[in-house]
């Protein structure tokens, strides 16, 4: 027996959702940033700063800057290494903070003489394994078991330099290197300084020698008596010591003006002496009351910095005797 069929259903149109699923089709638009999202560990950095900073602005005052721990500070020293260095460097004077020796060190004749002025002195004598010493100078120095170390040069400033020379009840003269890189000029220009009466050598601070030991043996110990001050900026230092009441002149073999008919002697002075290739800068020059120039008989010659300064020191001491 047949089971009875159903009655066919009239299909009409299907039931919509009305609107619900229409976000589903639309997206979810761009990522956010990973900050921006409160589950991300990033977002959650940047909640916790946002805290921090809002109760820090409130409760908590600024802390001050911290500084650095002196034993992370460079160290500056000087090694002078070499057993003939090391003892002309004692007897010039030079000061050392300590005299190195290799242990089990050979001692001859200048190994006693070291220790002996050193002792003299009161350096500190220490004592360390070849290669500790070799770490120290450098593996590519000959330090033949000796080594001297010098502290870093303490240098004045220009303006208290003036101030300190004024108090003295003296007229200023000082001398200025502007390029000059050799050490041993360094060192004459400061023995013909202590020679002359000038009181203070000035060496800008950039593109320019310092006080190295090679200068001070050079100097022969005048480094001991005459005060070298660093200018920051030497076109900057000698447009303040003009404004201090000092006459500038500047050394070049075409000056306008013979060094024998120099009428600024007398006064409150400033030599600037330069590189012997280049001579002194153009704003250096621009600077200067006078360029003054050296007499000599070949046209084809020049003076290095220390000779000249020398011979310009000596002519500006004979004019102000005759002055005085």
């Amino acid at each position: 027996m047949n089971k009875p069929q159903r009655p066919a259903r009239k299909k009409g149109p299907l039931k919509g959702t009305g609107g619900k699923g229409r976000k589903s089709l639309e997206g979810k638009g761009p990522t956010p940033k990973a900050e921006d999202r409160s589950w991300h560990p990033a977002g959650q950095r940047k909640a916790a700063r946002e805290r921090y900073e809002a109760v820090a602005g409130k409760s908590r005052r600024p802390e001050p800057p911290r500084h650095r721990k002196p034993s992370s500070a460079k160290d500056d020293s000087e090694l002078v290494t070499g057993r003939n260095s090391v003892l002309e460097a004692l007897k010039a004077r030079i000061p050392a903070t300590s005299l190195i020796l290799a242990a089990r060190l050979e001692m001859d004749d200048r190994v006693k003489e070291i220790l002996s002025l050193a002792t003299k002195r009161g350096v500190p004598v220490l004592e360390v394994m070849r290669p500790e010493l070799d770490r120290i100078s450098g593996h590519d120095t000959v330090h033949q078991g000796v080594a001297l170390k010098v502290p870093p040069y303490q240098y004045a400033h220009p303006i208290d330099l003036l101030e300190t020379v004024r108090g003295r009840g003296q007229n200023p003269l000082f001398i200025a290197l502007d390029g000059v890189t050799d050490p041993r000029n360094l060192g004459a220009i400061i023995r013909s300084a202590a020679a002359f009466g000038a009181q203070g050598v000035i060496v800008p601070q950039r593109r320019s020698v310092g006080v190295t030991a090679s200068a001070w043996k050079t100097s022969a110990g005048a480094a001991a008596r005459v005060p070298v001050a660093m200018a920051s900026n030497l076109t900057a230092t000698l447009k303040e010591l003009k404004g201090e009441g000092m006459f500038v002149i500047g050394l070049d073999g075409d000056g306008d003006v013979p060094l024998h008919q120099l009428e600024l002697a007398d006064g409150p002075l400033v030599v600037v002496v330069g590189s012997e290739g280049k001579g002194i800068s153009r704003l250096v020059a621009e600077t200067c009351d006078a360029i003054v120039s050296i007499p000599i008989e070949s046209m084809t010659e020049s003076l290095n910095a220390g000779i000249a300064a020398s011979v310009t020191l000596y002519e500006v001491a004979k004019i102000r005797a005759v002055e005085h």
